[in-house]
């Protein structure tokens, strides 16, 4: 079943079945018959998107654009499947995850040795590759037309070192991938969105993604799109929250280096950062308690401990 829901200006966010509800996103642009999607979800997301395609009377030949963000599984693990299935569409990446699109099995073999085999095919199944032809990579600053409206693409490493940010004119809004964070609506108050910094394995780099935050802001946008998740408003608060909180990590970060062997770095990390959030969490005034709220954060708050452990080792090779 499709979960889908139009924000307005043309565009739809659907949820892609990863792991749980509302965990990840990708959207549905249309205008004057074009069709882009931004971001693919994994294999199980594929079908889903036909099957919002067909609701909304959209032939799959109007899709002009398929734009993951970056090439984390996520984002772009569905991405071989679904242009297999559009042979007339372009796949937009940026120059560094091109020949991950073309030639997949370096990704797959690394997400396999982190997940086991048999998880990884229940949860991506096996990555297919795109036909060069059909892969688009674009530079900082390139526009691309869809329809009447310009879609204008951003390097944004921090993240990721293959990671743009889409800004769409209509919208006045930034599709973000995972650049400005991560905003879970079960998390959402009347005190607004509760966002964090996304600091994944394995190119997490602060000062890169700070500015690629503040670049973003610089724009003025109204909103951003989120793939984790959907639209928030009163993005230069909460880019202010997001630079503290990158701070505020590397910090911790540095604490643990400092007091903690080695060996014990990585679940040292994970309990602070857990207890940090918890904290700020606990002056959200959520409506759910306190375990709910962590099962909520608790696979990103671990993900992003190990992204900031290898970031301390790189720190302490060089």
């Amino acid at each position: 079943m499709v979960k889908a829901e139009y924000l307005g200006w043309g565009i739809h966010v659907l949820d892609t079945a990863y792991q749980r509800e509302h965990m990840a996103a990708c959207y549905v642009m249309e205008q004057d018959g074009e069709v882009a999607i931004i971001e693919t979800g994994t294999k199980d997301t594929v079908p889903l998107i036909f099957a919002f395609l067909e609701q909304h009377n959209l032939p799959s030949s109007a899709i002009k654009y398929v734009m993951p963000t970056h090439v984390h599984l996520d984002h772009a693990g569905g991405a071989g499947l679904l242009m297999q299935a559009l042979p007339h569409a372009q796949l937009v990446v940026h120059p560094q995850g091109a020949r991950h699109m073309i030639d997949p099995s370096k990704l797959q073999a690394g997400a396999t040795a982190v997940y086991g085999e048999a998880m990884f095919q229940s949860v991506y199944g096996d990555l297919l590759p795109i036909d060069p032809a059909q892969v688009m990579s674009v530079e900082d600053g390139q526009t691309l037309k869809l329809g009447s409206r310009t879609l204008t693409f951003l390097d944004t490493p921090g993240h990721a070192r293959h990671h743009y940010c889409v800004f769409d004119d209509v919208s006045e809004g930034f599709f973000t991938g995972d650049t400005f964070g991560l905003a879970y609506q079960e998390l959402t108050t009347h005190n607004g969105p509760f966002i964090f910094p996304t600091t994944t394995p394995v190119q997490f780099d602060p000062e890169a993604l700070k500015a690629s935050i503040k670049r973003l802001l610089s724009y003025e946008p109204k909103r951003m799109f989120l793939t984790h998740y959907s639209m928030v408003e009163n993005p230069q608060e909460l880019g202010k929250r997001l630079l503290y909180l990158v701070d505020e990590f590397v910090r911790i970060a540095l604490e643990v280096q400092e007091q903690v062997p080695v060996d014990q770095w990585l679940n040292e990390l994970n309990g602070r950062l857990l207890r940090y959030l918890m904290n700020d969490l606990s002056q959200h005034e959520t409506t759910l308690s306190s375990a709910e709220y962590a099962q909520v954060i608790a696979s990103d708050v671990l993900l992003n401990a190990q992204g900031i452990e290898v970031w301390l080792h790189k720190n302490q090779a060089a």
